[in-house]
């Protein structure tokens, strides 16, 4: 990353604030009693559709981008104002944005074939956008300074986020975080999910295949090449069918969406609070882009 986007990815606090108090983890699940799946959950992952109730507290990737742009319009007009040129971010198609939780629980069967565990490249708006960034860290010294001022956090980047939101106060992302971290891992205990593991753990060493789980097979140091082997292509198809034959998918993605209810439950006044606050970034981001395109 450039130096010119870390400061800007530093001082968009919408992204990556944290605030101190700690959140209620996730414990060891107890067998439900009624087990019920989300028989729709694997062909919805494949959609890209796998929805989980924390995500109603975090930050999309189109929304990420979104108070970007606005904030780099407010930038511009601020730059402009002070005899200098700022060229804004290229836009990122929406139909090149990824969709959440894609590889939440391993590899994803569409892409198993020909990427095996490596992600899919960038399309070609998103490899835009990021050039663009990188750019910015070619910029001469004092384009940077009026840009960032000396902190990284200053200068016509401030301007803009007072005049985006004023004095509100970044959303506490630290909470989503933690929270949908402790609910993966505590899913994983559910003993239904142990039970579905363990059935494709034998499915996988019919293919020869050792692995304990989706995620370690997807993170295997094997993998750690520039490109997919035919090795990698043909375990994460395999990875991939013995996720489809026993409902893996379907299986963890009930579990964890019954662990983040109960956690949703337990820390509903700060996630609200969090999310009040991302809400109003996001709807001041909209209002900027929506006069910028008028």
């Amino acid at each position: 990353m450039s130096l010119s986007r870390a400061r800007a990815a530093a001082a968009l606090a919408l992204l990556l604030a944290t605030i101190a108090p700690a959140c209620t983890a996730a414990e060891e699940e107890p067998a439900p009693a009624h087990r019920t799946t989300a028989p729709l959950a694997y062909a919805n992952r494949q959609k890209g559709q796998l929805r989980l109730p924390l995500d109603a507290y975090g930050s999309t990737a189109a929304e990420t981008y979104a108070v970007e742009d606005a904030q780099d319009l407010l930038m511009r007009r601020c730059m402009n104002q002070l005899g200098l040129e700022w060229q804004t971010l290229p836009r990122v198609a929406p139909g090149d944005i990824a969709p959440p939780n894609l590889r939440r629980y391993g590899v994803v069967p569409a892409e198993a074939a020909r990427y095996g565990y490596h992600p899919r490249p960038d399309p070609p708006s998103v490899t835009r956008r990021d050039h663009a960034w990188d750019a910015r860290g070619a910029l001469p010294a004092a384009i940077q300074r009026a840009a960032y001022g000396t902190s990284g956090t200053g200068g016509c980047l401030k301007t803009a986020q007072h005049q985006l939101v004023g004095d509100t106060a970044p959303p506490d992302y630290d909470a989503f975080n933690r929270l949908t971290e402790a609910a993966l891992k505590s899913s994983r205990r559910a003993p239904e999910v142990r039970d579905a593991l363990r059935t494709w753990h034998a499915c996988m060493a019919k293919a020869g295949l050792d692995y304990p789980d989706p995620l370690a097979a997807a993170g295997s140091p094997r993998w750690n090449t520039a490109g997919p082997t035919p090795t990698e292509r043909r375990t994460a198809r395999a990875d991939a069918a013995c996720q489809q034959s026993t409902k893996l998918v379907a299986v963890w993605a009930a579990a964890e969406t019954r662990i983040q209810r109960r956690l949703i439950q337990r820390n509903g006044v700060r996630l609200r609070t969090a999310k009040a606050r991302r809400d109003r970034w996001l709807a001041a981001a909209h209002r900027v882009l929506n006069r910028a395109d008028h």
